[in-house]
């Protein structure tokens, strides 16, 4: 009896066991390399934001104003001349932006005690069902006052270091801002500096040739959606101002930019502002009815810059999944606080443009797209599986 064929069979199957063992683990040791890295990631990003954000927010800032540099320079205007001039404007705009709106903006906090009582004296009519809520507040407000028998003296701990605390957060912030402008001026004036730096680290001019293109697509749809996005939110502020003041809102600049400022914030930035607005004109109009006209005008604009005008202009193939914007918002949210959920789209536009150009991070790309073009993949890849032999 020959038992030479059995012997071997079995161990050509126990060494394609071993193989597929052995590739296992390493599809498991990646995904815990992957894993602890993103940890170490978002430590670093957490422990060192005084450093992460104002870079971050000067490579943001430099491809926003990209385009108009490559356009300057096609005009015969050299970099660092625009660069500068561009940089020096975007101060302007930031210096006066503050100059202008810290009035309004220290008048409303310094009156918002007074603007939560109006609130709720003109809400009287609407509060029956939070009475007992109210009436339980009140009751526990009254067991932590101090009492007033006598021989009971009342202490109160003034904060110390508040002074110290104030100069330390307006220096950290004048560094910060200094760091972001200075880091944006050398970024724009560089020109191709940065690619031809790339194309050098390759050898092959095949490879050479690939990693431009990619560069430059990935620079040139980044820098055109984050300018045109910066763009239509400038005109929504200014329309919504514009609205406000026609309607004899208060403080209408204070609400132009901060709908401005806020729509980089999808869904909820919108949510904030149209909030704000209402409680602002039901304590500012004597009717309720006139009061709602201006938080009305704020959803009106909304709508029509979000479903009109951005998909219009910035086109459907740069729209994110709601899931992931959520999720971005409150992941850079709680790691750089309001500064970090501004940048969080723009940063997950930026990693979904990146990952759209490399086959083996698409499945990345594919999760942050929106359901339309999902939708548009799954059934180009069902009409391809069907016409296949």
């Amino acid at each position: 009896m020959n038992v030479e064929p059995i012997a071997s069979d079995a161990s050509a199957a126990e060494g394609y066991d071993g193989r597929a063992d052995a590739r296992a683990d390493m599809r498991l040791m990646r995904s815990l390399v992957i894993g602890i890295f993103i940890l170490m990631a978002a430590a670093a990003l957490y422990f060192a934001r005084a450093f992460f954000m104002p870079v971050m927010l000067a490579f943001l800032l430099a491809l926003t104003l990209t385009p108009i540099v490559r356009f300057l320079r096609k005009r015969g205007i050299p970099e660092l001349v625009s660069a500068t001039l561009l940089v020096l404007l975007s101060i302007f705009v930031f210096v006066s932006a503050g100059y202008l709106l810290s009035g309004p903006v220290i008048d409303l906090i310094n009156n918002s005690y007074s603007i939560g009582q109006q609130l709720t004296e003109r809400l009287a009519q609407f509060k029956r069902p939070l009475e007992r809520l109210m009436d339980l507040a009140h009751q526990l407000e009254a067991l932590t006052e101090t009492t007033q028998e006598p021989g009971v003296q009342r202490v109160a701990v003034a904060p110390s270091g508040i002074l110290s605390t104030a100069a330390s957060n307006l220096l950290e912030a004048g560094t910060s801002i200094t760091i972001i402008f200075v880091l944006s001026l050398f970024l724009l004036a560089s020109g191709t500096l940065f690619y031809e730096k790339i194309v050098q680290s390759f050898t092959s001019l095949s490879q050479k040739k690939r990693a431009l293109r990619v560069v430059y697509d990935v620079e040139s749809e980044i820098s055109h959606y984050l300018l045109t996005v910066a763009v239509i939110n400038a005109g929504l502020g200014t329309v919504i101002g514009l609205g406000l003041w026609g309607l004899g809102m208060p403080n209408p600049l204070v609400w132009g930019a901060m709908a401005a400022l806020l729509n980089f914030l999808p869904y909820v930035g919108a949510l904030m502002t149209i909030l704000l607005v209402a409680v602002i004109a039901l304590i500012s109009f004597d009717t309720i009815s006139y009061a709602l006209l201006a938080p009305a005008f704020v959803v009106l604009c909304d709508i029509v810059e979000g479903q009109f005008v951005t998909p219009m202009v910035v086109g459907r193939r740069l729209e994110i999944n709601a899931v992931a914007i959520f999720i971005a918002i409150a992941f850079w949210s709680w790691l750089w606080g309001f500064v970090g959920a501004l940048m969080a789209v723009p940063l997950l536009v930026v990693i979904k443009v990146f990952c759209d150009h490399f086959e083996s991070l698409s499945p990345v790309g594919n999760f942050l797209a929106a359901q339309q073009t999902a939708a548009i993949d799954e059934e180009a890849v069902e009409n391809n599986h069907k016409s296949a032999p």
